[in-house]
């Protein structure tokens, strides 16, 4: 039966995106969008999907930009509500946190479907990334490049599940070598200029490092800086796909690789997996995996989001 649920759901993506209509109420659709940030490339690509896939089935859209915080994304989410949303989808600031928002919704009749990182609280799905696998290809790839052995740090991010999964994967992939050596881990909160900084500090406090991972490209970007600045020869892995990583990796010898996301497919079958909901169908797959793919200088040449 799971596997007919994922089928169907396939097909009705496929539909949706590609134009053909389906019967609909006279009453426009209306989709609202919580961000837990803006200031990224990777979340701006969401969001123009949310738009073009709004527009392709003539369904109302807003978002909103929580800016890391679980309050006011709680507040945003009852605006939302409150102005008549059909369908919320949750890319949560914190997925503890916003278990409030999540039951306020659906008490009022919404289909709600988290995004890219898990959501506590009655959910209809979840469609997200195998961000273990991410953490996990980075590692290998790291320990690949090392022989097996090197000094390594973390730069970790908000406490979101995706972010300790990443963690997760990147840790288990090291404990497969006895001569890579995790020597700190600090928290770049995933931000540029934090993670530049918190960097600079790192490399301070650990001369003999080796190579870092950071939990998503924009830090890694700040890393990135902090590293040419000092004339370091660390190497730079991440997660994520961000179009300057990609140009980092092809034209340097510092940012080694990354595990892609692929955010427009993340919002494209969150919104196709919401409309099957809406329009009637009572099984649906708790979560839709989607795929990483590891990117470094063999096959970065093309790739975007």
């Amino acid at each position: 039966m799971k596997k007919l649920v994922l089928l169907l759901t396939f097909i009705l993506v496929v539909s949706v995106f590609s134009g053909v209509g389906f019967a609909q109420d006279d009453d426009q659709i209306s989709i609202g969008m919580a961000f837990q940030e803006m200031n990224n490339q990777y979340f701006i690509v969401m969001r123009e999907a949310l738009e073009e896939a709004a527009d392709s089935i003539g369904a109302k859209v807003m978002y909103t930009d929580a800016r890391h915080d679980v309050n006011k994304q709680i507040s945003d989410v009852q605006d939302m509500v409150t102005k008549g949303i059909d369908i919320l989808l949750i890319n949560p600031a914190d997925s503890v946190g916003i278990e409030a928002a999540v039951e306020y919704a659906k008490s009022q009749g919404v289909i709600v479907v988290a995004i890219d990182a898990e959501a506590n609280g009655p959910i209809d799905c979840f469609v997200g990334s195998k961000n273990y696998d991410a953490g996990y290809l980075a590692g290998q790839e790291m320990a690949k490049d090392f022989n097996g052995k090197a000094k390594v740090a973390i730069l970790d991010g908000i406490p979101v599940v995706p972010i300790l999964q990443r963690v997760k994967g990147f840790k288990d992939a090291i404990a497969e070598y006895s001569d890579m050596e995790i020597v700190d881990v600090q928290n770049g909160q995933q931000e540029r200029d934090k993670a530049m900084s918190v960097t600079e500090n790192m490399m301070q406090a650990n001369p003999e490092l080796d190579a870092i991972f950071s939990v998503n490209d924009t830090g890694a970007l700040g890393t990135l800086a902090a590293i040419e600045s000092a004339g370091s020869d660390i190497k730079l892995y991440s997660v994520d796909g961000h179009p300057e990583a990609i140009e980092a990796i092809l034209n340097g010898d510092t940012f080694m690789a990354t595990s892609a996301q692929f955010p427009r497919d993340q919002v494209r079958i969150g919104i196709g997996i919401a409309l099957a909901k809406y329009w009637g169908a009572e099984m649906l797959p708790e979560t839709i995996p989607v795929p990483v793919k590891l990117i470094n200088k063999d096959n970065a040449e093309g790739f975007s989001w």
